[in-house]
């Protein structure tokens, strides 16, 4: 009879011990899967969100206040520009996006409109590549489930009232809001006057529902001399990483720009980010009840399966099996019982994160692939550690001291 043989034979004769350790190791698994899968769709929710927001760390004159930036950015003080080069050559972990703007009000076609200069991210690129650095940090480690959204489809007005900055924006061409297209007859193609000067409409923004609505971005660099400011902006919007916008950076900026005021907007999403960590740790507990719970079973069974046995496993030896074989045949059966755990709890514990996500953390979750792998491997971890000692104590029998016993 094969190895193999002798393990599905032990399992069908005694199920009711593989069971246990089979249950053991499934409910940590399931319980380890469910939390995981919960929290990695809690965080790219979160970082959506974030996303959405757009900016959500402000660089203000050291004056102004949250409420002066959404009056209309034009509070009478400004920061210098330079701050935002500054800001890129400190590379901080974290900092994904940097929007210098500068806010005036103006008029075009009898109606009152606030212009806004903006600076396109190909000038912070263009910075980076002479001088050496990293434009922006895509990801920070503490953030990896960080979701960028796709801007390869979006034109500048799309990308502009979603994310709050444009890659590129011609010196005599503008983007219009909603409400100020409506108001001044802007259409995309065509030409408006602001100050004087003649602007070439590149876009149309959405409706975003927000003071973008019923304001004409340009060019910063269009908009300065414009608005006789000088190499100033009224604010440097931030779009950090979520973990790094509710954590250290903050206060890193205020080391960097002692003469600055750095305020943050994050708090709409603090608590999810809250949520996120408990969660994460929880499922680090539930990994450590998967050893402790997982090890004793499966040990406590295998160390009375090798008492009950002596006499077949002394049986064995003297039949000619080795000591190596008979240590496999218990490592064997316990790899099998942690597959076996490792699938099920899985597939339960997926189900499980399924259909108590919406209800349970507010999220859609779908299935985790990359757990599967981790759940089936660290199931068979945990079973063939937890054999190793009965495994090695059953090889060690000696079959002569075996058939002496009554």
């Amino acid at each position: 009879m094969t190895p193999r043989k002798l393990i599905w034979k032990e399992l069908w004769q005694r199920p009711t011990a593989m069971a246990t350790c089979l249950l053991a190791i499934m409910l940590g698994v399931t319980a380890l899967v469910a939390i995981r899968s919960v929290t990695v769709y809690s965080e790219k929710t979160v970082a959506k969100q974030m996303s959405e927001l757009g900016a959500n760390i402000l660089l203000l004159p050291k004056n102004a206040s949250l409420q002066d930036y959404y009056a209309a950015d034009a509070n009478g003080e400004t920061i210098p520009e330079e701050y935002g080069t500054q800001l890129l050559l400190a590379d901080l972990p974290g900092v994904e996006h940097i929007a210098p703007k500068l806010s005036m009000q103006t008029e075009c076609n009898g109606h009152n409109v606030t212009l806004t200069g903006i600076l396109p991210q190909s000038e912070f690129d263009a910075q980076a590549e002479w001088k050496g650095v990293q434009a922006f940090n895509k990801s920070c480690g503490k953030c990896s489930k960080r979701v960028m959204l796709d801007e390869g489809n979006r034109s500048a007005a799309e990308g502009l009232a979603t994310g709050r900055f444009v890659s590129e924006i011609a010196k005599d061409e503008v983007i219009v809001g909603a409400d100020a297209a409506k108001q001044i007859g802007a259409t995309a193609g065509g030409k408006i006057s602001l100050l004087g000067k003649s602007f070439r409409v590149g876009g149309v923004m959405p409706a975003t529902g927000t003071l973008d609505d019923g304001r004409v971005f340009a060019h910063l660099h269009t908009v300065q001399p414009l608005a006789k400011a000088g190499e100033n902006v009224n604010v440097i919007e931030i779009m950090a990483c979520c973990e790094d916008a509710a954590g250290g950076l903050v206060g890193k900026l205020r080391e960097y720009f002692p003469n600055a005021k750095v305020l943050t907007i994050t708090q709409v999403v603090d608590t999810q980010v809250a949520v996120n960590r408990l969660m994460t740790r929880l499922s680090y507990l539930f990994f450590a009840i998967l050893l402790v719970v997982g090890v004793a079973s499966i040990a406590g069974t295998m160390f009375a399966n090798v008492s009950e046995r002596r006499r077949e496993i002394g049986t064995l030896m003297a039949l000619g099996a080795t000591p190596s074989l008979v240590a496999r045949l218990f490592l064997g059966k316990a790899m099998l019982i942690g597959l076996a755990g490792g699938v099920l709890g899985y597939v339960i514990g997926t189900a499980l994160a399924v259909c108590l996500g919406p209800s349970w953390a507010g999220v859609a979750v779908r299935p985790v692939a990359s757990l599967a792998g981790i759940s089936v491997l660290l199931a068979a971890t945990v079973a063939l550690v937890s054999s190793y000692l009965p495994a090695r104590r059953a090889s060690l029998i000696d079959p002569c001291l075996c058939f002496r016993e009554v």
